[in-house]
């Protein structure tokens, strides 16, 4: 059976009078890539961070690494490996490009391999080792977003969550987005909870996706069928 590094159970979410999430339920397993896809507005991003425990859940249970974290905080999540690359990147700006990669690292427990995971981020994102004594304000915006992915991978994690990494990128840098997804995935072996408004380009990558209406999971299943599904395919692919 496989094992499952994060799932929410029954889960719901509310902005005061505001209900948010109501109810929802999924899994991602362990090794793979999970897509949670829906409009704006859907509920996403309020999903990651009720996981992330920015927002508190108002009722169901979230279990990382099989523990209930329904009592733990956001600190408490990174340390044990539970990162997340939050929407519109939310980089240091007065701050440098190799500060902001050490910052990612400040909560880990394994202070060692530090070198080398650094030279690993410089290795899949050159242009930051170019840029690294730079002030990340001074950076695109596409260096930025790989600038909080870098930040992110500095703390060792075991499990991430993407939140639109695509938004606001040239064509050519979603795509090498997607491939740098692919490759921490694969690669690294990072499993991956993946938030994007490019529904065909997630899918592609993805093993199992979700469709978020109105803060209900309308629909799940394996990417490829959910690739495939007419309503799918009308309401988010334009096809």
């Amino acid at each position: 059976m496989q094992e499952i590094s994060l799932e929410l159970s029954s889960v719901s979410a509310a902005y005061g009078s505001i209900q948010a999430l109501s109810n929802i339920s999924l899994q991602v397993p362990k090794g793979e890539i999970v897509a949670l896809l829906g409009s704006n507005g859907a509920g996403k991003t309020t999903t990651l961070n009720v996981i992330s425990r920015m927002v508190r859940q108002t009722a169901g249970e979230i279990k990382f690494q099989g523990q209930n974290i329904g009592k733990l905080q956001s600190d408490d999540l990174v340390r044990q490996g539970l990162v997340q690359v939050p929407e519109g990147r939310q980089v240091f700006k007065d701050m440098s490009v190799l500060e902001n990669l050490e910052l990612g690292a400040y909560l880990r427990r394994d202070r060692n391999n530090f070198a080398s995971d650094l030279d690993r981020i410089y290795d899949i994102f050159p242009r930051l080792s170019e840029r690294r004594k730079q002030l990340a304000a001074t950076l695109s915006g596409g260096e930025q977003q790989m600038l909080a992915i870098g930040r992110a991978i500095m703390a060792k994690p075991q499990v991430m969550l993407f939140d639109e990494p695509s938004m606001g990128l040239s064509p050519l840098l979603v795509q090498h987005m997607f491939k740098v997804i692919e490759q921490l995935n694969q690669t690294y072996g990072i499993t991956i909870l993946l938030v994007e408004q490019n529904v065909k380009l997630a899918l592609g990558i993805s093993s199992y996706g979700y469709i978020l209406e109105n803060g209900e999971i309308s629909l799940e299943g394996k990417a490829s069928d959910l690739a495939s599904n007419e309503a799918v395919r009308k309401a988010y692919l334009g096809i």
